[in-house]
């Protein structure tokens, strides 16, 4: 591992390149209130010297856009150890467009651009650089999308129990008369070893979902995802009041910036706290919010990125664990060189290489940019 060096503390953030990819999906997935067959992936590379850094964020290319228009202005000519300073200027510079959706996805991406850069400069992995409080971070497997068929369905579930990990999260709510059903199925798939967690995506009504919740704790769900929409604050709060004990409520995936959890945590909304990484202003916003769980006694779980969030949620103490989505595992293990792999229901950040350790793989998916 290399030392940091006078020129490496001096270094500065030379120049900025944004990409979008649109990337297709091996079939099409659904929850409870959408489908897709494909994603965006929105990449930004910062260069110093000799070294590049790395970040990315699950948005519409628009996003892209905004940081060669926007971004780039303020980034370019910053110092590349400086990355509060280079934060608060980006969030400035997006006053007028508004720091949510694209716009927040932008500055995320080059956030985490910058912590990958400033940790490769010193020659330090990541991890070391967010503080290490944890080695590795419990990972839950999430699909179950529900236009899987049954038997798709078990063989996802029985692959996430044959890797160790602890819990396995499945969409509800396309179809409410038939989510009981499939809770059970996933129950009797899993054994009762593993822990069953379900996800709205705010599917259903307040009384509807506390309904459903009374159903599903038959079967010993013990998280339930956005069973209201992550707008309805009062509704979360009556379902964290009134739901089955043993069972989290939980919201905070579309959270963009800082006020939005802030207002999840005042209303006494939600059990755990979920942040994305790629969402919430990248690995600055993460720990911003985590700092407020941490005055409100209330864990943080981070929201798919598999690949960032695992760096990222070394740095977060009372982290519980992080969203090992299927769509974005299969999609950054094709669009990235060194992705990290489950070890005991873990994903453990590799400690001798600097940064996060990924690099794009360009050839895989050229044929697919769009911006």
């Amino acid at each position: 591992m290399t030392r940091p060096t006078g020129a490496a503390t001096d270094a500065i953030i030379e120049q900025i390149n944004a990409a979008a990819y649109r990337i297709p999906l091996d079939q099409p997935h659904a929850d409870g209130t959408l489908s897709w067959s494909a994603v965006t992936l929105v990449v930004v590379h910062l260069h110093a010297g000799d070294h590049t850094g790395l970040g990315y964020t699950y948005a519409p290319a628009g996003a892209a856009r905004v940081i060669d228009d926007t971004l780039g202005d303020v980034v370019v000519g910053a110092s590349a150890m400086d990355i509060g300073a280079s934060w608060h200027a980006m969030a400035q510079a997006v006053r007028n467009q508004g720091l949510s959706g694209p716009v927040a996805a932008a500055i995320s991406a080059v956030d985490v651009a910058m912590w990958d850069l400033k940790a490769r400069l010193l020659g330090v992995a990541l991890a070391h650089l967010l503080q290490g409080y944890r080695p590795a971070v419990p990972i839950y497997g999430s699909g179950g999308f529900t236009n899987l068929s049954l038997e798709q369905l078990e063989d996802q579930l029985t692959g996430w129990v044959q890797q160790g990990l602890g819990a396995v999260k499945i969409k509800v709510g396309t179809d409410p008369t038939a989510d009981p059903k499939r809770v059970a199925f996933a129950r009797r798939i899993i054994g009762e070893d593993t822990g069953l967690f379900v996800d709205a995506n705010g599917a259903y009504s307040r009384k509807q979902a506390l309904a459903m919740a009374e159903e599903f704790s038959q079967y010993g769900v013990s998280w339930f995802e956005e069973p209201v929409s992550s707008d309805d604050v009062a509704g979360l709060h009556l379902l964290r009041n009134r739901g089955p004990a043993g069972m989290d409520i939980t919201a905070g995936e579309y959270g963009w910036n800082i006020t939005h959890f802030r207002g999840l945590l005042a209303a006494e909304a939600v059990d755990c706290l979920q942040a994305d990484v790629t969402r919430c202003g990248g690995i600055t916003g993460l720990l911003r919010v985590a700092a407020l769980c941490d005055a409100e006694n209330i864990a943080v779980s981070a929201h798919c990125a598999p690949q960032i969030s695992a760096h990222a949620m070394t740095g977060v103490w009372h982290g519980r664990h992080l969203e090992y989505f299927a769509d974005h595992v299969y999609l950054e293990q094709l669009a990235f060189e060194g992705n990290l792999w489950p070890t005991n229901g873990l994903l453990q950040p590799d400690r001798h290489r600097p940064g996060h350790g990924l690099t794009l793989r360009e050839d895989a998916v050229a044929s697919l940019r769009t911006y």
